[in-house]
């Protein structure tokens, strides 16, 4: 096998594991269960929301927590990869369209849509978030 091949079968199989990690963690947010959403993020990882900082895991397990008992019982999350870019082997840069859909909604509005920005580590053969920002799409994002 060519080393391009090689390298272009390579990124595939990474990109499937980065996709993973989305399904993995909108798994964990559908079934309110914080551990396992935050099980996908490194121990000092950063997550910026609109007006939010949380600084490291135990942080963003505790606000999850709260939230998937409170306003966000019952929603799930969507993510839509629009661009993987690997800055190194066990690096790489993500951006989603990502949305949370509450309970009984069928469509989330066209306004609720969110443009993120993902750093992601991959440590011990395993792909973690180091890094979340979100921010509203706008309605022509």
């Amino acid at each position: 096998m060519s080393s391009e091949v090689h390298e272009a079968a390579s990124g595939q199989a990474e990109e499937r594991a980065i996709r993973a990690l989305f399904e993995a963690t909108s798994a964990a947010w559908s079934d309110g269960d914080a551990g396992a959403f935050v099980g996908r993020y490194a121990q000092d990882a950063t997550v910026i929301l609109p007006g939010v900082h949380l600084r490291d895991r135990d942080g963003i397990r505790s606000a999850m927590g709260a939230a998937f008992a409170g306003p966000l019982k019952g929603s799930r999350r969507i993510h839509t990869t629009e661009t993987v870019r690997f800055l190194g082997p066990d690096v790489a840069v993500v951006v989603t369209r990502s949305v949370t859909t509450f309970a009984g909604e069928v469509e989330p509005p066209a306004d609720r849509w969110e443009l993120a920005t993902w750093t992601l580590v991959r440590r011990g053969g395993e792909w973690l978030v180091e890094a979340y920002h979100s921010s509203p799409a706008g309605l022509s994002g």
